[in-house]
């Protein structure tokens, strides 16, 4: 943060039109920043709007969730990475028997300080998170997981709340995984996005959600987009969002029904008419230059947009010593538009090996170095993603890219003895040209339980000490040796507020070993406490919930009516879960169980007026 511009919000600018729009910058004239490649632009594909979509939410005291088995993510088949990770972590493990005690690199005074915060998204104990959010001028959140939506005031106060499945309200749409939701605060809207699982060609498809106003109560234009652009067999997966002034990016990667990795591809949407329900006249890009896995569009830092076109970039998924800058030159509208390769050398940084828990050997799978997150504002590219810290262990890699001259400064956060991950970075500015950022990561290691923590880098790349959000409460073992982790966290910057302020939401270890979701507001504050390797017992400095969360997995042999009630002992209804559509294969059923005095229950699951469960529920007094 620039000397003094914290201070009391003093001269800040979140004064600027509600609406500002933003130029990108010129690129130096000269060999070292001219194009050493391009993409290939598609033919434009016509999407009509397959709906307005505003289906009602749950009872929001039980919160009961209907939702399929989810299938697990495919990755880049790449054996040097896990030579990699798995000669590291014999390194990690050799420290881990010194017991060495470390310190984190933080210097600074301003630390952030933990506002409002609360529990967020439940989990349905079948899938990771993936955990995203987004918050409006007006003060409404956004928060997705893999399994639901929900809406929360700043407060806390749950407005809405549904499984995806019945979020969307689509008889032809059997699973979805991957939520995003992002705020365009150039335009007050709200964008959501699902796609289709399982993953294959046939099925694939990209599920976007325009909100009709600055307020998701009032409802979303749906649009259903292919998910194998190419024709060749392919499937979407690994999404990441952003806009520009007119535009709508999303990228992802495609994978063969085989299981093969093809290339990453870019989304280009006109996004007003979205926003109006429609048609969309889009295209799309690929054989990209570069060969770019995983590639992370930039939407503006701060209030408002910039354009036309948009920057993205990408890392290398192993150790490497470059990252791939991309420049889309202009709208859909230009029709001359292109899409230019730049290669930028950066300091050298390395894939980690899975991170550790505390209480079991089951190891937090910390995926490669792929980029993870980033926000373009006033010449600087920000952009996170994993990689070594020390000593075999994880930290958060934060670059600053210059656009104009296409030269880097890059910077590694990290405490020896545990394992930092899952960055995600946004914009804690005064004004457009102060650099700070706040960063919300994970964290475990042998002697914690997972957690979320938040971090600030300030104007003159200083780092502060990293702030607890929320402890864990237990290690996480439930889908296999290493466990998912990620595979994103979620920061969101509060445009209007009254000094520089975010909203983050991760996820954490509960106590049935499982993930649980935790929101809050993050600002800053000039004291603090430095993090080291010896903190064994974390403060917890929130109330830890209790276990409230009663799951049932069951299957169906095709899709049909399923009604789920609950009874007393005796046999007396107490309360009608669920009437709807269950899907043909797994599924997962959950509520929230605190409504329910001490004493015996049943379960019973219908479908087509046969039982097919009767589960016997005991709450313990």
């Amino acid at each position: 943060m620039k000397p003094l511009m914290l201070l009391l919000g003093l001269a800040f600018s979140f004064a600027m039109a509600a609406n500002a729009q933003h130029n990108k910058v010129r690129m130096a004239d000269n060999p070292q920043t001219s194009p050493q490649g391009n993409g290939v632009k598609s033919k434009i594909i016509t999407t009509p709007c397959a709906g307005f979509m505003n289906n009602p939410g749950v009872d929001l005291q039980w919160k009961p969730v209907m939702s399929p088995i989810r299938i697990m993510h495919r990755s880049k088949p790449d054996s040097a990475v896990q030579r990699l990770k798995a000669e590291r972590l014999k390194m990690k493990l050799q420290q881990e028997a010194k017991k060495v005690t470390g310190v984190e690199n933080g210097s600074q005074s301003v630390v952030p300080t933990i506002g409002s915060n609360f529990a967020g998204n439940t989990n349905n104990d079948m899938s990771p998170l993936d955990n995203s959010l987004a918050i409006s001028n007006n003060g409404i959140i956004v928060s997705v997981a893999n399994t639901t939506i929900e809406y929360d005031n700043m407060q806390g106060q749950n407005i809405y709340f549904n499984d995806l499945i019945s979020f969307i309200g689509d008889a032809a749409i059997e699973g979805v995984c991957d939520p995003v939701v992002i705020y365009d605060s150039g335009s007050d809207r709200f964008i959501f996005f699902c796609q289709v699982s399982p993953l294959n060609s046939t099925k694939s498809k990209l599920l976007i959600f325009f909100s009709k106003t600055n307020n998701p109560s009032d409802g979303w234009w749906y649009y259903k987009l292919t998910g194998n652009p190419l024709g060749n067999g392919g499937a979407f997966d690994y999404p990441k969002l952003a806009v520009s002034t007119n535009e709508l990016y999303i990228t992802g990667n495609l994978y063969l029904d085989n299981g093969n990795y093809d290339q990453s591809v870019i989304y280009q949407i006109p996004k007003n008419p979205g926003y109006n329900g429609e048609t969309l006249n889009w295209q799309f890009w690929k054989d990209i230059a570069g060969g770019p896995f995983t590639i992370t569009p930039l939407s503006w830092g701060q209030q408002g947009n910039y354009g036309p076109g948009c920057y993205f970039v990408a890392s290398e998924s192993s150790d490497a010593s470059l990252i791939h800058f991309y420049n889309l030159t202009d709208d859909m509208s230009a029709a001359d538009e292109k899409l230019e390769y730049h290669p930028v050398n950066v300091t050298p940084y390395k894939v980690a090996p899975d991170a550790l828990q505390s209480g079991t050997a089951v190891k937090l799978n910390t995926n490669d170095c792929r980029m993870l997150s980033g926000f373009y504002l006033e010449g600087t590219a920000h952009f996170v993603f994993n990689a070594v810290y020390a000593d075999g262990y994880c930290g958060v890699n934060y670059n600053r890219l210059d656009v104009s001259a296409l030269t880097n400064q890059s910077t590694t956060f990290g405490l020896n003895g545990s394992d930092y991950c899952y960055p995600s970075v946004s914009s804690f500015a005064t004004d457009k040209t102060d650099k700070s950022v706040m960063i919300g990561f994970l964290k475990s290691s042998s002697t914690t339980f997972p957690s979320i923590r938040v971090v600030n880098c300030d104007h003159d790349f200083n780092w502060s000490g990293s702030t607890e959000i929320r402890a864990g409460d237990a290690y996480v073992s439930y889908t296999g040796d290493p466990e998912r982790w990620g595979d994103y966290s979620g920061t969101c910057r509060q445009h209007n507020a009254t000094r520089p302020t975010i909203w983050l939401s991760g996820m954490f270890g509960n106590n049935k070993n499982v993930w649980d979701t935790w929101i809050a507001e993050v600002y800053g504050t000039s004291s603090g406490i430095i993090e080291t390797a010896s903190d064994q017992k974390p403060l917890h400095l929130f109330p830890n919930p209790a276990n409230n969360r009663f799951s049932l997995e069951f299957e169906l042999p095709s899709p049909g009516t399923v009604k789920i009630s609950i009874l007393d002992g005796n046999g007396k209804l107490i309360k009608e879960l669920f009437s709807g559509r269950g899907q043909k294969g797994k599924n997962n059923f959950s509520f929230n169980k605190e409504n329910l005095l001490p004493g015996i229950y049943f379960i019973i699951l219908k479908t087509d007026d046969a039982i097919i469960k009767n589960e016997k529920l005991v709450i313990a007094g």
